[in-house]
C-alpha cells in the first residue's frame, strides 16, 4: 500500500485553502517539506496548480482531518488506496498497419490449407476477419480469390505461435467431442433398433 496521496502537492494546496491543520501535519501526509507548504500558504509554491480534494478521491475522511485538527500532535491517516489490478491476461486488439491488412486474406487461406481442422470462426478471430470472408475464402468464392497467396500469420506478426498451438488444440478436443457423441448416437440407434 502506498502511504503518499495521489497528487501531493495539489492535495497540500487543498488541505491548506480548507483545514485548519498545522503546515507540519500537512507535510508529513503529503510527503512534502514543511517549507513547501507554508510557501504554499504563502501563494510562493504551487501557483496555478489546481487544488485536489483527497475527501473526494477517497484518500481522507472528514472525521480523519476533523481529529487531526483538533489535536495537532496527531498525524493524519490515509485511507487505502490500493487499486487492485487483475492477474489476468486481457487480450488487446493489436492495430494492424494498412500496408498488413492486405495478408489477412492470405492468412486465412493459409490456415484453411494448413490446418483445416479449424472452424471458420477460429480462422477469422485467429486473423481478425469476417467469418464470411472465411467461409467464402474456404468456398473459393472470395472476390480476390484468384490473386490470394497463402502466407504463414504467425511470420507475419498477426498473433503468436501460442495463439495458433490454443486454436488448434481447441478444435481437436472439438472433433473428439463430437467423435464421441457420433458414438453415443450410433449406440442408442443400434440399442432401439435391437428392442
Amino acid at each position: 500500500m502506498s502511504n503518499v496521496p495521489l497528487m501531493p502537492m495539489a492535495t497540500a494546496v487543498w488541505l491548506v485553502e480548507n483545514t485548519t491543520l498545522t503546515f507540519k501535519q500537512i507535510a508529513e501526509f503529503c510527503k512534502i517539506h514543511v517549507v513547501e507548504v507554508q510557501g504554499i500558504a504563502d501563494g510562493e509554491v504551487a501557483k496555478g496548480i489546481k487544488a485536489y480534494n483527497p475527501i473526494i478521491a477517497g484518500q481522507l475522511s472528514r472525521e480523519e482531518i476533523e481529529l487531526s485538527s483538533k489535536d495537532e500532535n496527531r498525524p493524519l491517516n490515509i485511507m487505502n488506496t490500493d487499486i487492485e489490478i487483475s492477474n489476468s491476461e486481457t487480450k488487446i486488439k493489436k492495430y494492424i498497419p494498412l500496408s498488413k491488412r492486405q495478408d489477412k486474406p492470405d492468412s486465412a487461406l493459409w490456415l484453411i490449407k494448413q490446418h483445416s481442422i479449424l472452424k471458420d470462426s477460429q480462422v477469422a478471430k485467429l486473423v481478425g476477419i469476417t467469418k464470411n470472408s472465411v467461409t467464402s475464402i474456404r468456398n473459393k468464392s472470395y472476390w480476390n480469390y484468384n490473386n490470394l497467396n497463402p502466407k504463414d500469420p504467425v511470420s507475419l506478426n498477426l498473433f503468436t505461435q501460442k495463439d495458433l498451438i490454443e486454436a488448434i488444440e481447441k478444435a481437436e478436443r472439438r472433433i473428439k467431442r463430437e467423435k464421441k457423441e457420433k458414438e453415443k448416437l450410433k449406440q442408442n440407434q443400434q440399442l432401439r433398433n435391437n428392442e
